[in-house]
């Protein structure tokens, strides 16, 4: 099995702005102007324009104000505080700053089109650190 991962996104040129600038991706094939495939991560990223207030799922419609969804994107860089600037620099939002953890250091954004993402440094037990003695 494998993985792709789709954002939809109002302005797919803006969105594909952001996401080679904040994260160093490029783009691979361009399907029409409203669908770009991005490559650089261990799977390839769709963006998609789906305009705000269409049916998304459930009959919940788009909105790209910052809103909340049980699945997010961590991105494991080798330094959050250098790829924090970065993310910043493109146009990202800071919603916790960059903290130390058993399993390293995170810091929780937003992309401009409201989808969470997490910056994650692991340390060197990472998420083992967090099975204690047992």
């Amino acid at each position: 099995m494998s993985f792709l991962l789709n954002i939809d996104v109002p302005d797919v040129g803006k969105a594909t702005t952001f996401y080679t600038e904040a994260f160093g991706l490029t783009v691979g094939r361009r399907f029409g102007a409203d669908f770009v495939e991005l490559l650089g991560w261990p799977a390839p990223v769709y963006l998609l324009t789906k305009q705000a207030g269409t049916v998304g799922a459930g009959g919940d419609r788009r909105r790209y104000e910052r809103h909340w969804t049980p699945v997010h994107i961590d991105v494991v860089v080798g330094d959050v505080d250098a790829a924090l600037a970065r993310a910043l620099g493109a146009g990202a939002i800071l919603e916790v700053p960059p903290r130390d953890t058993p399993y390293g250091r995170i810091a929780m954004l937003a992309d401009p089109f409201g989808h969470g993402f997490c910056l994650l440094a692991f340390s060197a037990q990472g998420y083992d650190a967090l099975l204690g003695d047992s």
